[in-house]
């Protein structure tokens, strides 16, 4: 489990879906019992004492409407789609519940900044410009590959790295399917490995609490 503080004030807590029964049993032990209602991100939890708890229904998830449902659906075995994106490296996969069954990582050289100036600096600038279009467009194919002949049985897809290399690959007319499916949640990954893509399915299917 992790936190992060959250902008305008609480933390965003990240629980494994086999946990969550337990953590709101913990939230109700601090604050009381809540009420529960319905909310379009899922669930919310208000207690007695003015403290709340949103529980985000996890990409692929379906909708609940109590938190034994919420947790149910939170843990059901789904097919997510995985593409993680940085400049110069790619991983997609998919992923069968908690487990990877389908995983490709492809890395291409981009060359450094430098400290050079003048006509050098521009030259080096194209030069690593075209070698960061090259990779998203391998990235592309890779995800065309992958992804798109798995469209229909995909729950979710849930994206990790840098936003705009992700953006630049899903902007392949031929991923529009693809594109369609994406998750709002961006994973915060290193450059993209093998070892990232496997923990990447975790943080994909954890549900996210905001807690005030």
């Amino acid at each position: 489990m992790g936190a992060r503080p959250a902008a305008g004030g609480g933390r965003w807590v990240e629980v494994d879906p086999g946990r969550v029964a337990r953590w709101v049993e913990g939230f109700a032990d601090r604050h009381g019992p809540p009420t529960t209602t319905v909310q379009e991100y899922g669930l919310l939890l208000a207690a007695p004492d003015g403290a709340t708890a949103e529980l985000h229904t996890p990409p692929g998830a379906a909708a609940a409407a109590d938190v034994p449902g919420f947790v149910a659906a939170a843990g059901a075995p789904r097919r997510l789609g995985l593409l993680l994106a940085r400049k110069g490296a790619v991983a997609v996969g998919v992923a069968e519940g908690t487990d990877l069954v389908v995983s490709k990582v492809d890395t291409r050289y981009v060359q450094g900044r430098t400290a050079a100036g003048g006509w050098s600096q521009q030259r080096f600038a194209r030069r690593r410009d075209n070698q960061a279009k090259a990779a998203l467009g391998d990235a592309a194919e890779l995800a065309v590959r992958l992804l798109l002949p798995e469209v229909s049985s995909l729950a979710s897809v849930v994206c990790g790295g840098d936003r705009r290399a992700v953006e630049t690959v899903l902007a392949d007319r031929r991923l529009a399917p693809v594109a369609a499916l994406r998750a709002g949640r961006l994973l915060d990954v290193p450059e993209p490995r093998h070892a990232v893509l496997v923990a990447a399915v975790s943080a994909a299917r954890a549900v996210h609490i905001l807690v005030r």
